[in-house]
């Protein structure tokens, strides 16, 4: 086989040495600019701090004359409503006013905010995510008047509710995520699983039939998990009787009071509130109210999802609720709620 050389003479080849030194300080020197640019970028567009603040806590940027006038009026109207199913009156969202002035620095890092803004503008609103932190559901509402701004509030106000409710769900589950319980046993003999905090324990797990329950500070939080046929919730059509003769009929058999022959019931005073909702994809009712346990002093919210599985040709029942006497009693049923809304069909 033949060989070929390439001999170059000594000039040549001091010629290229240069080129090529040159051509690597060139390289070198574009790598560098590409690697400060890229940190810039990341500073810029990816870094984010962390955000704070509780749940179900919303944030009003608004100067104290709007706050206290019909604007801050409408908007307690809306975020400060009662929340249903409740014993006792209570907010969905707690409110904290903050002036426009005062918004900076670490008051920017609170995860959910409301802003109005004065604008001569037509009246519009505006959804920022991730604006100043991370994560952060921001809503800035402007109009050049504050009927204007009222008439944004109003006409967008089940948006906006709806947004906050999103966040502040995805939020809770972000934090029970880190301690999940076992639901090994939810899987085999109901056909689904849900997301709740390992502090609940299995109280009862008979006939497929479950009861959960957590221990809190002079009362206890409780969720129940079991299954009936499409007929128990839909004979003759009246949701809410089936749903009451249901729920009494559990409590008779699986949920006893303190003294021989009591049980929880639901509570005749009030009929309990009826929706309609959808759970991983499935029609879904959900009833809110108050049960009781008859003939003792014994009373608290609760809420009850039933689920059509009409692959099972069941109903999934999933209820939640608490017994807390003489305190507030929100944020317990806002877990429950996180928990019993993250249950998923096996497949």
């Amino acid at each position: 086989m033949e060989r070929y050389w390439i001999i170059l003479s000594q000039p040549k080849i001091i010629k290229m040495h240069s080129f090529l030194f040159r051509l690597g300080k060139i390289s070198l020197f574009l790598i560098v600019l590409i690697l400060i640019y890229s940190c810039n970028e990341g500073k810029n567009s990816a870094y984010k701090a962390d955000s704070s603040g509780n749940l179900n806590q919303l944030n009003v940027v608004i100067s104290n004359e709007d706050w206290q006038d019909s604007i801050g009026e409408y908007i307690r109207e809306i975020f400060a409503a009662d929340a249903l199913g409740l014993p006792q009156q209570e907010p969905k969202y707690g409110l904290n006013q903050i002036p426009p002035s005062a918004f900076t620095g670490f008051a920017r890092k609170n995860r959910t905010f409301l802003k109005i803004e004065h604008s001569s503008s037509d009246a519009g609103h505006r959804i920022l995510l991730d604006s100043f932190a991370r994560p952060q559901l921001g809503i800035i509402v402007s109009g050049e008047t504050p009927k204007a701004i009222i008439s944004e509030l109003k006409d967008n106000e089940d948006k906006f509710l709806k947004l906050l409710e999103t966040t502040e769900l995805k939020e809770k589950r972000r934090r029970m995520k880190k301690s999940p319980n076992e639901v090994g046993v939810l899987k085999k003999s109901l056909g689904f699983s849900m997301l709740f905090p390992s502090a609940y324990r299995y109280a009862k797990q008979e006939d497929d039939f479950f009861w959960m329950r957590k221990d809190i500070k002079n009362g206890s939080m409780e969720l129940l998990a079991y299954e009936v046929p499409l007929s128990t919730i839909e004979n003759g059509g009246d949701i809410i009787s089936n749903v009451i003769k249901m729920r009494d009929s559990v409590g008779e058999a699986h949920i006893p009071g303190p003294t021989e022959n009591s049980h929880m019931i639901t509570e005749k005073a009030y009929a309990p509130y009826l929706f309609e909702t959808e759970i991983d994809g499935k029609f879904a009712y959900e009833i809110k109210g108050t049960w009781e346990v008859n003939g003792f002093f014994m009373a608290g919210p609760f809420v009850t999802y039933a689920i059509r599985d009409d692959d099972n040709n069941r109903y999934l029942i999933l209820e939640g609720f608490v017994f807390k006497p003489s305190s507030s009693k929100r944020l317990q049923m806002f877990e429950i709620e996180a928990i019993l809304k993250s249950a998923k069909f096996e497949k």
